[in-house]
């Protein structure tokens, strides 16, 4: 696919973005796809739990392996017991991560887009930050 989008529209760029347990599929994928993509951008990553004995997470696994640039967003209140921050700010000692504060109070529960595991309230100053990494431009490492 990433090779058809390529001869379909030369000289774009292929990013793949994946929030919350769409981060499994794009860091899987963006490991698979190696250099066809420009770059993997994982939001709210699911870095803990299981279900039913099968690990559904991306706990344990080899962000090296994602031969693209990778780039970590994550809010610090994130109160998803799936997305600890503390995960995500350990990963930020090897990769690029954004980390985002304050925003407007939960309107959904901790793991659904109107808390701080969907930016609420800070969503433009987080897609800021993404498009400026997304495009090769200073970004905004902490989004206040």
């Amino acid at each position: 696919m990433a090779r058809y989008l390529k001869a379909r529209f030369p000289g774009a760029k292929i990013f793949l973005v994946g929030t919350s347990r769409g981060t499994l599929s794009a860091a899987y994928l963006g490991r698979s796809l190696g250099a066809s993509v420009d770059g993997v951008v994982l939001t709210s990553s699911v870095l803990q739990g299981t279900r039913r004995g099968m690990n559904l997470s991306l706990s344990g696994f080899d962000f090296a392996a994602i031969k693209a640039p990778l780039l970590f967003v994550h809010h610090a209140e994130d109160a998803c017991k799936s997305c600890p921050y503390g995960d995500a700010h350990r990963l930020g000692r090897t990769y690029p991560l954004v980390t985002v504060k304050g925003g407007k109070p939960a309107e959904s529960g901790e793991c659904e887009p109107l808390s701080a595991h969907g930016y609420f309230g800070k969503e433009e100053e987080t897609v800021n930050a993404i498009k400026n990494w997304i495009l090769g431009k200073p970004y905004t490492r902490t989004v206040e």
